[in-house]
């Protein structure tokens, strides 16, 4: 059988585009493979720490997200988790959007809670930090990659030795690392991490 001229030049292109599209995919898949955040592989954060208060309230004083999308996603990706309620902080400065755990699903025998089943909450304009429970091994790594620091009432014995400031996202890298010690917190909260 004998194909025109132009057929041939059709069935060439076909092939180079369904391999160029099966690249393109691949490589997407690798590049969200390679980054994916685990205790391992956690980066350090990049920069000094900010400036934060050493009392109530604690609050990230600099280094904010100049694009605020990536406080937004985090926020917006925070209240899809299940068996979460949205609610003001009954511990935070107002304005502070807390994350409440169902009583059914809480941890029984651990210390991922700030008050009540308040286990993170976020912080409003300008300070843009969080604060959320992880067991004080997960919580020493956070805080020794540059991501977070001990709360200060923690020292006055007002809140369980393993409540941590978490620094405000400031870039895509930073919105992921912030997704995955958030939902460590959330794990914690619902004891799926001993």
């Amino acid at each position: 059988m004998r194909i025109p001229g132009y057929s041939m030049v059709f069935v060439a292109l076909s092939v180079f585009v369904l391999d160029a599209c099966s690249l393109g995919s691949k490589g997407k898949q690798d590049t969200q493979m390679e980054h994916t955040v685990t205790l391992q592989s956690m980066p350090s954060r990049g920069g000094g720490r900010p400036a934060t208060t050493n009392t109530n309230p604690h609050m990230q004083l600099d280094q904010q997200p100049e694009d605020l999308s990536f406080v937004e996603n985090l926020t917006e990706w925070a209240f899809t988790l299940s068996h979460i309620e949205k609610q003001p902080s009954r511990i935070s400065v107002p304005g502070s959007i807390a994350m409440i755990m169902d009583d059914e699903h809480t941890c029984t025998k651990c210390n991922a809670f700030m008050i009540g089943t308040e286990f993170a909450h976020f912080h409003p304009h300008p300070d843009y930090s969080m604060h959320l429970g992880l067991t004080q091994a997960e919580a020493t790594i956070v805080i020794e990659k540059g991501w977070g620091e001990w709360h200060p009432m923690i020292l006055r014995g007002i809140l369980p030795p393993n409540i941590i400031m978490m620094y405000a996202p400031r870039n895509q890298q930073e919105l992921e690392v912030a997704k995955f010690i958030l939902g460590r917190s959330y794990a914690y909260a619902k004891g799926e991490v001993q």
